[in-house]
C-alpha cells in the first residue's frame, strides 16, 4: 500500500508541476518596449511621435510583437477575420497610470482583460482612438470627463470601430 501511495504522490507531483510549467510558458511573453524608430504595423507611422495609448500583439509562433501607433490600429488589425486566429496575446497601455501625451512602456496591460472607451474627445495617432484601462471604474471616470462609451474587449467588433 505504501508503494501505491508513493506512486500516486509522484504522479500527482508531476501533474501539479507540469501544470505550473504550462502556466509559466503562457506568461513568459510580456509587452516589449517601443523604440523611437518603431513603425506601426498597420499604417507605417513612427509610433512614438503620437499621443495616446499604443498596442502590440504576439502572433502565434512569433517571439516579437507587431506594434501599433494607436489602439484603433491594433484592434482594426486583430479583428480582421484573417488575423483573429493568429493573435496569441495583446497589450495596451493602462491610461490611468501614464500620461496621454507620452505613454510609458512599463504600463502595458493585457489587452484582452482591459476596458476600452470608444468615442472620447481624446486624440491618438490616427485621430480618434480607444482609451484603455485596467479597471472598469477608471474607464467610466475617463468616459465621464472626455465622453465615449465603455466596452470590454470581447464586445468590440469591426462595426463598432
Amino acid at each position: 500500500m505504501n508503494t501505491a501511495k508513493s506512486i500516486f504522490v509522484a504522479l500527482l507531483s508531476l501533474f501539479v508541476f507540469g501544470c505550473g510549467e504550462v502556466e509559466q510558458q503562457q506568461m513568459v511573453k510580456q509587452a516589449q518596449a517601443i523604440e523611437s524608430a518603431d513603425e506601426c504595423h498597420l499604417c507605417g507611422m513612427v509610433i512614438k511621435n503620437y499621443p495616446g495609448p499604443k498596442g502590440q500583439a504576439f502572433q502565434k509562433g512569433e517571439d516579437n510583437t507587431v506594434r501599433f501607433c494607436s489602439t484603433r490600429d491594433l484592434l482594426s488589425y486583430i479583428l480582421q477575420p484573417e488575423n483573429q486566429r493568429q493573435i496569441e496575446q495583446i497589450f495596451v497601455h493602462d491610461m490611468s497610470k501614464t500620461p496621454w501625451q507620452k505613454p510609458e512602456d512599463e504600463y502595458f496591460i493585457d489587452g484582452k482583460e482591459a476596458w476600452y472607451v470608444i468615442g472620447s474627445s481624446q486624440k491618438g495617432a490616427m485621430g480618434k482612438t480607444l482609451a484603455t484601462f485596467s479597471k472598469e471604474s477608471d474607464a467610466h471616470a475617463f468616459s465621464q470627463e472626455f465622453g465615449g462609451k465603455v466596452y470590454q474587449f470581447g464586445d468590440i467588433t469591426i462595426d463598432i470601430l
